[in-house]
């Protein structure tokens, strides 16, 4: 380990004051992850999500979990994108204009450089018929909206150990 931090209060004694908290805590996190989980929560996750404040509260949610993550405001630019940033994950909005995210994900699993990565739908359609079709899609987890930080921390989690 760099400056021979081996426990996280040397870690805490070794930056003091000097770093933002959320930093301070994201790199905590290291040293409470599963080795499994380690390289994926260092990897980028994608959050594609049409509405904005969604978006940014589903980003959120994930650095303030530690992961790294980029958003793509809708469907017509998320395969570009996720074929360009090969993500760890993805947590995708399936009610988006033009494209839909089951399209979208329809597509990843037909294409093997993307057929592997892990898919957490998120959407406001709750019915048992729905979270059904994007499970089949090849959906990894379904999260029905609102969404809580646990939840999505904790489907991050799952299909990242998976």
């Amino acid at each position: 380990m760099v400056l021979g931090i081996t426990q996280p209060i040397d870690f805490v004694k070794a930056v003091g004051n000097d770093l933002n908290p959320l930093v301070i805590s994201t790199i905590l996190c290291y040293f409470y992850l599963p080795r499994e989980l380690q390289d994926a929560h260092w990897a980028k996750n994608i959050i594609i999500e049409n509405e904005q404040d969604a978006a940014e509260m589903f980003a959120e949610m994930m650095r303030f979990s530690g992961f790294r993550v980029l958003t793509d405001a809708g469907s017509s630019t998320a395969i570009s994108t996720i074929d360009r940033q090969k993500p760890a994950a993805v947590i995708l909005d399936i009610m988006m204009p033009g494209i839909s995210g089951l399209e979208v994900l329809r597509y990843m699993r037909r294409e093997p450089e993307m057929a592997k990565i892990p898919v957490v739908v998120v959407s406001a359609k709750s019915k048992p018929t729905d979270i059904q079709t994007g499970l089949k899609a090849g959906a990894s987890v379904n999260l029905t909206k609102p969404v809580s930080y646990l939840d999505l921390k904790g489907a991050a989690k799952k299909v990242l150990s998976a």
